[in-house]
Parts: C-alpha cells; sequence; structure tokens
C-alpha cells in the first residue's frame, strides 16, 4: 500500500519544541505504534504524516514522493480518533457510507463497500441504528468500517481505545491486529498505552520530549532497553531501577549488593525486571514488605528499599505480613546497568 519516510522532521511553534530530529523508515504494510507519555510528540508526528501540520524542517515522503505541499485530502490516508467522530444524526450504515458519498463513489459500489467493511467489524446487523443507541465498542467499530471502506494507502489512529474499558480494549486490539493483518495496510498507531504497543505493533517507536528514543520490535524494546527512559517505560509493572556504586567489581546501594559485575567502577544504575527475582531465595536486595497484591496467577509484591519501591512479581500463593523484612535473588544472566548521569545503557 504505502511506504512512509520521515526525514529529519521537526516541528517547532516559536521557541516551543514538538518534535526533534525524527527520522524513521516504516516499510509497506507494516503496523508501527509511537509511544511515549503526553506531550512527547507522537500525535504531533502522526498529524505531519496526514498533512494535519506542516513540519517546520524535514519532509514527510510517501512511495518516495515528498507530500510537504500535498493537502491532507489529497494524501489517502484514514484517520481514527479517540472519539469516534461519528455523525449523531446518521445512521451507522450513513456513517459508514460518508467517505464514498463525498469521493462520489457509485451508489451500487457503495452499497457492497458498507456492507463488506460493517461485516469486517461484525455491525453487519447494527446499520439501521443510530450511533447512540450502540456501545462504545460498537461506535469505535463503527469508527473503523468507516476508515476501512474507502481502502485507504494508510491508516493513521491517534488513541482510538482510550474511551473503552479494560474488556473492550482487549478484545478492540485483537480485532484492529487482525484487520490490519488482512487488509494489509500501512498503519501508523499513536498510544500512551504500553500494552497496546507491545501488543499491536510490529515496530515499536518510543518519544520522549519529542525526540526518539528507541525503535525496535517489542522483544527488542522489552529485551533491549537503550536507557532508562525506555527500562522504566515498558513493563507491567516496569524494570525496577536502583541507584548505586560500582566498586571492584560489586555492585552496592542500600539494601543491595550484586558481586561479579563487569563494569568499570563508578556511579551506576542497576535494572531488574520483576520477573527477574526470586523471593526468599537469596540476599541480592533485603527491604521490608509495602504492599501485596494477589491477581489469581500471581502475587505482586511491593518492597521498600531507602524510601523507594521495588516491584517483584511473586508465586500465586505467596503471602506475606506488612513491614516484615524480605530478601530477593536476582537472575544475574537477566541485569541491566545504564550510566547514572545519562541514562544510557551500559553494555
Amino acid at each position: 500500500m504505502a511506504r512512509i519516510e520521515l526525514r529529519g522532521i521537526e516541528k517547532r511553534w516559536g521557541a516551543v519544541v514538538g518534535v526533534r530530529d525524527v527520522d524513521l523508515d516504516i516499510a509497506d504494510e507494516e503496523l508501527v505504534v509511537f509511544l511515549g507519555p503526553s506531550g512527547c510528540g507522537k500525535t504531533t508526528t502522526m498529524r505531519m504524516i496526514a498533512g494535519l501540520e506542516d513540519p517546520t524542517e524535514g519532509d514527510v515522503v510517501m512511495d518516495g514522493e515528498v507530500m510537504n505541499e500535498v493537502d491532507a485530502r489529497d494524501r489517502d490516508v484514514a484517520m481514527v480518533f479517540q472519539g469516534y467522530a461519528l455523525y449523531p444524526n446518521m445512521s451507522i450504515y450513513e456513517n459508514i457510507r460518508f467517505p464514498l458519498r463525498m469521493r462520489e463513489v457509485p451508489k451500487g459500489e457503495q452499497e457492497r463497500l458498507v456492507r463488506e467493511a460493517a461485516d469486517m467489524v461484525e455491525l453487519g446487523e447494527y446499520l439501521d441504528r443510530k450511533p447512540g443507541a450502540l456501545s462504545g465498542g460498537q461506535r469505535q467499530r463503527a469508527a473503523l468500517a468507516r476508515a476501512i471502506v474507502r481502502k485507504p494507502k494508510v491508516f493513521l489512529m491517534d488513541e482510538p481505545l482510550s474511551n473503552l474499558d479494560a474488556k473492550l480494549r482487549q478484545a478492540m486490539r485483537v480485532q484492529i491486529k487482525h484487520l490490519q493483518r488482512q487488509l494489509k495496510i500501512t498503519t501508523v498507531y499513536v498510544t500512551h498505552d504500553q500494552i497496546e504497543a507491545m501488543t499491536l505493533a510490529d515496530r515499536i517507536v518510543i518519544m520522549q520530549n519529542g525526540a526518539i528514543q528507541q525503535i525496535g520490535t517489542p522483544d527488542d524494546i522489552y529485551s533491549d532497553p537503550a536507557n532508562t527512559f525506555v527500562a522504566g517505560f515498558i513493563g507491567s509493572p516496569p524494570m525496577n531501577l536502583i541507584e548505586g556504586r560500582v566498586e571492584g567489581g560489586t555492585f552496592r546501594a542500600p539494601g543491595c549488593e550484586v558481586p561479579n559485575v563487569s563494569i568499570a567502577d563508578g556511579n551506576a544504575t542497576l535494572g531488574v525486571r520483576p520477573e527477574d527475582c526470586v523471593v526468599g531465595a537469596g540476599s541480592n536486595l533485603t527491604a521490608r514488605v509495602y504492599g501485596i497484591e494477589p491477581t489469581g496467577d500471581m502475587t505482586f509484591l511491593t518492597l521498600q528499599v531507602d524510601g523507594a519501591h521495588f516491584e517483584v512479581k511473586a508465586d500465586r500463593d505467596y503471602r506475606a505480613d506488612l513491614d516484615t523484612e524480605e530478601t530477593v535473588a536476582f537472575d544475574l544472566n537477566r541485569l541491566y546497568f545504564f550510566d547514572s548521569e545519562t541514562g544510557a545503557r551500559i553494555r
């Protein structure tokens, strides 16, 4: 359908920098997720792809053609927003048909395309209803069908599931990924939800303060974070980060000691994921129990050490009294070290 290239993209409003020096190549049929906190530049970057914002510097390229001077309506992209943006006075059928009417598609063809799109999102029996008569999940599926019906080169999705409850979000994630694979349309998806990013993306682009922090597959991002921002953003709970110092091959911090560390002496930040810890099996960490959350298949244990919280995924039947002392062993093959000043990974 379309290959998208962002070449040195920047967006500024006077002294305010929204996006800085973004270089990215999105392959044909790829699903790329822009992930980051509010204000990091992910939506602004997507709006420049759509043509709703003009880059201050750099080029937006689609299939080898620079699109900077091409109007949004001529870029052949379809957008799905957080708000469903359905016309409340129109039936679902008319809402889905609207882009076809604007493009003056023959009426006989409109009927076929609308029903085909509605069937893809399992809304065939609701076409005569108004949006107000549908649930939030059904309205979001109607918005998807309206994007699908015109068969664009690119899908742009801006936090489309944020208004849905947890169960509906899970179901819609599965449906979006299935549709994207079925339709083979290049898709850019924006979210602040790292679960959405991990489950949907072919590649994730993590942004902070307008700049890209890391690009990679979900597995790459999770297992090989480039810096402390990425490490602390990805994971549920995210990676534990402990400020300390390496001396003579041993990392030490209050309540924490890790021997046989193969990095240079000096200040460093240790990273360890909650699932790479074993409670009561060693003494890499000694801390007090702050909270216990049984979830059925596992127990989330929160420890407090030196005024900070440390998260552990413990066995489903683990229990302990609050404010008692507990020890934790780390999987020494799955530790990460970062520069304390820059946050960059020490490899």
